[in-house]
């Protein structure tokens, strides 16, 4: 356990994902999303997570987290929502957008609650595409820690683009 992810990754669509079903690709938007109050992070689909970030292309600095207990809320993270998943294999991983790259998140078969942290997501959306040579605009913090399954919920939302993603979200 511990920081498996820490870096930037490249979203295509504003979207990158965890898969844990090698026999699936994963799934599309409204069924990722369906049912939820949060739109930031779609776990409807079982086994599968599609997140969204403000930048549509480009590179966002991201950290995933795989940790024994529930951490504490650290006041720097905008938006934060939190969902359960449960990987439907033990080969899970945050994968870009078309399989480019992929990363092992060695998760047991076991139920996560999952929080997913977003700083910058207006930063990202009002600059919609970043080349190589630019600063981050948008970062990400993904963690992973054992509990019951519960409802996804919105722990915090400060905006624009999150807002805009859990009222999608809400309408499916």
């Amino acid at each position: 356990m511990g920081r498996l992810v820490d870096g930037q990754v490249d979203v295509h669509y504003g979207q990158i994902y965890v898969h844990s079903d090698p026999s699936s690709p994963g799934s599309e938007l409204p069924e990722s999303f369906a049912g939820q109050s949060g739109g930031l992070c779609g776990a409807a689909v079982p086994g599968a997570l599609l997140l969204m970030t403000g930048l549509h292309t480009g590179k966002v600095g991201f950290t995933v987290e795989v940790l024994d207990q529930a951490p504490a809320l650290d006041p720097e993270w905008e938006d934060v929502v939190e969902v359960s998943f449960r990987p439907r294999s033990d080969s899970s991983e945050l994968v870009e957008f078309l399989q480019q790259n992929a990363w092992t998140l060695d998760l047991a078969e076991v139920d996560y609650r999952v929080r997913y942290c977003a700083r910058g997501m207006d930063a990202g959306r009002e600059a919609d595409t970043r080349v190589d040579d630019e600063p981050p605009v948008d970062c990400y913090l993904l963690q992973f820690w054992p509990a019951p399954a519960e409802p996804d919920r919105v722990v915090r939302q400060t905006s624009d683009a999150a807002a805009y993603w859990h009222e999608y979200a809400r309408g499916l």
